[in-house]
């Protein structure tokens, strides 16, 4: 009896955490799976939502990060990881953490994070930024902003937080939640590759328009990864403008929202107006 997909697939993937290190290429991993590299790569993205070379990514940051918790220089780091050099290193947190990997060293040290409260037709909004690229939106109940800060200096530890107007960022949202353009905005998302991968499907979802937690799994080629996809809609640390509320249960129930489940009803019943009109 042949073996399955998913068989293959978690050969593959322990293959892969053993030898991290090594940075294998696709070949050796698709040898480890007894398939050809072009069937191997459909196949991986199929069960586990990513590409191949994502998920060696994805390893070789969790690596990165332990090594540098354990005082490695980058150097050391890169060195131990099979990386050609520490730029490769770099560029990989910069990508997927949105900081280099000293800052990451010294926990976010030299970070700065601006942040505001700000009106909006969902109750007042917690905005925050560095360098000016969007780091996050979270809706607070009542006028208090400090669970949602808390929140933010979770995902920044040692970051230094600071006060401050932005006032393009609020013009920017606010014509946003008018339904207008506005100016363009740019977002600093940190998470795996597959919170992101999640992340970019759901803007992908017009206004009006909702999705089961499966439908979007199937979205992203990976209809058995429904409870990973919710796990990462849950994660969205920027809401409404990443639109994780128009996302359902497959029952059609309209199911939580981390900003509370009333304020998600009054959202989607507004974009079907603006819809219907």
């Amino acid at each position: 009896m042949s073996e399955s997909d998913f068989t293959r697939c978690a050969r593959a993937i322990r293959f892969l955490c053993e030898s991290v290190r090594d940075q294998p290429r696709l070949s050796d991993v698709a040898a480890q799976a007894g398939v050809s590299e072009f069937h191997f790569q459909r196949m991986f993205q199929r069960w586990a939502g990513i590409s191949p070379k994502r998920f060696l990514q994805y390893l070789t940051l969790r690596e990165a990060r332990d090594l540098l918790r354990d005082s490695r220089s980058v150097l050391e780091a890169s060195v131990e990881l099979g990386l050609s050099s520490p730029s490769r290193l770099h560029d990989l947190f910069l990508t997927l953490e949105g900081m280099t990997p000293g800052q990451f060293k010294d926990l976010g040290s030299g970070v700065r994070v601006a942040w505001t409260v700000a009106p909006t037709p969902f109750g007042p909004a917690l905005l925050a930024a560095l360098d000016g690229r969007l780091c996050g939106l979270s809706f607070l109940e009542g006028d208090d902003p400090g669970p949602a800060l808390a929140e933010l200096r979770a995902r920044w530890p040692r970051a230094e937080f600071r006060r401050e107007a932005l006032p393009h960022l609020a013009e920017a949202l606010g014509a946003r939640f008018r339904g207008e353009a506005g100016r363009p905005l740019s977002l600093l998302l940190q998470g795996s590759p597959f919170q992101l991968r999640v992340w970019e499907a759901l803007l992908a979802i017009p206004e009006g328009r909702v999705l089961s937690y499966g439908d979007l799994a199937r979205t992203l080629g990976a209809p058995g990864a429904s409870r990973a996809v919710g796990a990462a809609v849950g994660r969205n640390p920027i809401a409404w403008l990443i639109p994780c509320h128009r996302i359902i249960q497959g029952s059609g129930a309209l199911g939580g929202y981390h900003w509370g489940e009333g304020r998600k009803r009054v959202m989607l019943a507004l974009e079907r107006a603006r819809v219907s009109a």
